[in-house]
């Protein structure tokens, strides 16, 4: 987590100075809190997880839950086995923005541990996301496991017909799927990077959409993800205007990387535009959701350059 933070630091919250809030499901060492906190001059907060955000609810069969743990990891699904992993999922899909240390927050940057920042990046993305109304922000855009969520679509699908007015960004589903909204393509934003605004997260409509999914027992009797849930409500719930590719910053998460693919912007960076996700099938839904019927050409010069929008 340190080497995290030092490339954050010095490519970008040196010069900035924004908090850093750690949650965990158990205390932090004081080792830790010291460490993590010598790396930064801003402010660093420390929560525990409420046990009820980390944890089986009542409607959850732990029996069953086990039998489909152990069946999966016979079909060789990663971290098949892991209850963690999915307590992790649960918690990042509907609770994160309701701890009490985000409570004042609007807006929030995901860092995990062992990430590349490849690039200096000289402007403030929350100030930009602010002044152009975006509400959601990644940098690389997958395809998913289908052997992790194959009732995920179904239950999406189920609840979309009791709120169809929920959807306020119908070319969203030329993104989600290739057959006019049947079946599931598994495209999501890569949620070990995103910015976003918490108030997506925290709208009735958002809500109503976890609490229908958590009901289905998925992220337990699968291994439903935070960024499938995450990016379904995106791509449905927000107008296409209110998602940006961040396209300069440049990012690396094992085994994916997003280099800037422009000449000016790589100025900033180290990184190898040729070695970029955009460039992989299995990355191909990045390229996608920037070429929406409703949006801009990946290599249109229309699309906007924040560092050039804001300055200081």
């Amino acid at each position: 987590m340190k080497r995290a933070m030092r490339q954050i630091e010095d490519r970008f919250n040196s010069r900035f100075n924004y908090p850093y809030v750690f949650l965990n499901d158990v205390p932090f060492t004081e080792e830790f809190k010291v460490e993590t906190a010598a790396m930064t001059k801003a402010n660093v907060t420390f929560g525990i997880i409420p046990h009820e955000h980390w944890s089986y609810p009542a409607w959850i069969n732990q029996t069953y839950a086990r039998e489909c743990r152990q069946k999966m990891s016979k079909q060789g699904v990663f971290y098949a086995l892991n209850e963690s992993y999915r307590h992790m999922c649960r918690f990042n899909s509907g609770f994160f923005f309701r701890h009490p240390l985000l409570q004042e927050i609007d807006y929030y940057w995901r860092i995990e541990p062992d990430v590349e920042y490849s690039c200096d990046i000289d402007y403030d993305p929350f100030l930009y996301m602010h002044r152009n109304g975006i509400k959601y922000g990644y940098t690389i855009a997958l395809h998913e496991y289908p052997e992790t969520i194959p009732t995920l679509w179904s239950t999406v699908k189920d609840f979309i017909a009791l709120h169809p007015d929920f959807v306020r960004h119908k070319n969203g589903y030329k993104w989600l799927s290739n057959d006019d909204g049947v079946s599931y393509n598994g495209c999501h934003f890569w949620s070990n990077f995103e910015i976003g605004a918490l108030s997506l997260f925290r709208s009735p409509e958002y809500l109503e959409f976890f609490d229908y999914l958590d009901k289905a027992g998925g992220f337990f009797y699968e291994r439903w993800g935070d960024a499938p849930v995450h990016s379904i409500a995106a791509a449905l719930l927000l107008e296409k205007k209110e998602l940006h590719w961040f396209q300069d910053i440049g990012y690396y998460h094992n085994p994916w990387t997003n280099c800037p693919l422009d000449k000016e912007s790589r100025l900033r960076c180290h990184c190898d535009p040729a070695k970029s996700a955009v460039h992989h099938y299995w990355a191909s839904c990045t390229k996608e959701w920037a070429e929406l019927a409703d949006g801009t050409s990946l290599h249109n010069s229309s699309i906007s350059d924040p560092a050039k929008e804001i300055t200081h």
